[in-house]
């Protein structure tokens, strides 16, 4: 992964350019062009990971933004700012390949919620397809999979919800995606990362707000459901929502209706639900903290996506589509790794599954001085770490057995240890969500 994604900020209004160039800076490699014209400049002479821009400015407006974008290969993201009125034409901008919109005046969680996403989707979804356009890669399949794709297919016309189970970076997004594309629905995918927000804001989000809902809601605004009517709405980490939302959400699934908040009037909504989680619902459901109508509502179709270590017949075709993938965006001579790496790969736990897999062999194009990467230029964790087979990861570690709560910082230490320092591992392994892995170690540094 890069130290820093460049991004490309496109607003006629300096105040606004210069204020989300300032909070972007603290993230991200970020530039500014005043207008659209600008800004396609700068697209076809340079790469970025994402492109945020106004939708009405002079001399070219943010759609001619967002067709210079689609034209770009490695493509970039593209989100679009717009004003409340003009909510209709960003809805259509995101029909002809936007990722998103944000709407004004900005709110910063929100837009920093849509740019995380918008990110991920490019890693795991975006560049692979345009790579995949371009001279397709031959993937082998396992059977597991092969299985769990067939299955996706044969679901994705039909309206019943789907829940994706899975470790953390085996692909649930990409898989939700697959689905909505299959589905032959002519509404939105639009993608809701549960983890991101707050109990208030996730209810915002999910079924909109009126004008005078509470401090800062000066003006009405459609949820996820309303936008995605007729499409499908994809809730990630659909472990994290809280109680509340939870009775909401099931109101939604049975009765295909919402009010906002702070509202009255019944809205029906015909998006299709897709959600994902790395957690045991199941578990969460005995221990009282899931609703169980709400689960069985989510699992009609529960596809249970399996850890890159089950699928090791996989690994040499994604190593391959990868390497392809950053050699041509960093304009890198490479086309293979040597057969003694490619072995070494093959045979690693991948506690990050596929994401994990994708940042080592970025690493090894923009890190490699040679034509063939081989063990040298392997990360250090290659070299040293023993291997773990196929089969036996259910033996790494003791603390499976025990209870968060009766030692958090100890758990928390023995798990990090135990799993190399990998915090992707360690909070699969003490059942928790990397988000609330990061937090207690937050807390921890406070103390």
């Amino acid at each position: 992964m890069p130290e820093k994604y460049k991004l490309l900020v496109v607003d006629d209004e300096a105040p606004t350019r210069e204020a989300l160039l300032r909070y972007l800076r603290r993230k991200f490699d970020v530039k500014g062009a005043a207008d659209g014209a600008e800004a396609i400049e700068y697209i076809a002479s340079e790469n970025f990971d994402l492109v945020l821009t106004d939708l009405r400015m002079p001399r070219a407006d943010g759609m001619s933004v967002l067709e210079a974008v689609q034209g770009k290969t490695p493509r970039p993201q593209c989100i679009l700012l717009t004003a409340y009125g003009s909510i209709s034409d960003a809805v259509k901008a995101v029909k002809s390949g936007a990722f998103d919109f944000v709407a004004k005046p900005i709110k910063l969680d929100k837009l920093d919620e849509v740019i995380t996403s918008a990110l991920k989707n490019r890693q795991e979804y975006n560049t692979v397809h345009t790579a995949e356009k371009a001279e397709p890669v031959p993937l082998t399949l396992s059977a597991g999979m092969q299985k769990i794709m067939d299955l996706a297919a044969t679901v994705a016309p039909s309206k019943t919800t789907v829940l994706l189970t899975g470790e953390s970076g085996t692909g649930k997004e990409v898989m939700a995606r697959r689905i909505h594309d299959l589905s032959g629905r002519s509404g939105l995918f639009v993608p809701v990362h549960c983890a991101a927000l707050n109990a208030n804001l996730l209810e915002s989000e999910l079924f909109g707000h009126e004008k005078g809902a509470f401090t800062g809601a000066d003006a009405r605004q459609r949820g996820r459901f309303e936008v995605a009517s007729g499409g499908t709405v994809f809730l990630d980490e659909i472990g994290e929502i809280d109680a509340q939302t939870q009775v909401k959400l099931l109101r939604v699934i049975e009765s295909r209706s919402f009010e906002r908040v702070g509202g009255t009037e019944q809205i029906k909504t015909d998006a299709r639900l897709i959600a994902a989680t790395n957690r045991d619902l199941r578990k969460m459901v005995a221990e009282g903290t899931f609703r169980e109508d709400l689960f069985y509502r989510l699992s009609v179709v529960n596809l249970q996506l399996p850890p890159l270590r089950e699928r090791r017949e996989e690994i040499p075709g994604l190593i391959n589509k990868f390497l392809r993938e950053f050699a041509s965006e960093n304009n890198r001579d490479i086309s293979g790794i040597t057969p003694e790496a490619m072995d070494i790969l093959i045979n690693y736990s991948w506690p990050g599954n596929i994401r994990e897999l994708r940042n080592t062999v970025e690493y090894l194009v923009v890190a490699s001085t040679a034509g063939t990467p081989g063990v040298n230029e392997l990360p250090e964790q290659f070299k040293s770490a023993p291997e773990i087979p196929a089969g036996q990861q259910s033996s790494v570690s003791p603390v499976t057995s025990l209870s968060l709560e009766e030692n958090n910082y100890e758990l928390i230490r023995q798990a990090l240890e135990q799993c190399g320092g990998n915090r992707t591992a360690a909070a699969k392994l003490l059942g928790i969500s990397r988000r609330t892995l990061h937090r207690r170690l937050a807390e921890m540094d406070s103390e």
